[in-house]
């Protein structure tokens, strides 16, 4: 791979240095993907994660909020009951 092109695409100035250190690197990255493709994984299962996950949900729960002038009293700038934002698109 190019690292030239590469460093294009993601708008970075590489010294002579930086390039050479990231073409051995990116090499030796390459390397061991060709490794890893020599193994026989026929047999292993997909995952999407090497730990077993499991999603914690609560029950909801119908509860009051805060008051408005609380909430308010949060808003660096504020217009009657609603915050106040600067305009940003024109």
């Amino acid at each position: 791979m190019d690292i030239e092109y590469v460093s294009q695409l993601a708008r970075m100035e590489l010294t002579d240095k930086q390039k050479s250190k990231l073409s051995k690197q990116l090499s030796d990255i390459l390397a061991y993907i060709e490794k890893l493709k020599e193994l026989d994984v026929s047999t292993v299962q997909p995952l999407s994660h090497v730990l077993p996950l499991k999603n914690v949900f609560r029950q909801d729960k119908i509860r009051p909020s805060l008051p408005l002038n609380k909430v308010l009293n949060n808003a660096p700038s504020r217009e009657g009951d609603s915050f106040s934002v600067p305009k940003v698109i024109e």
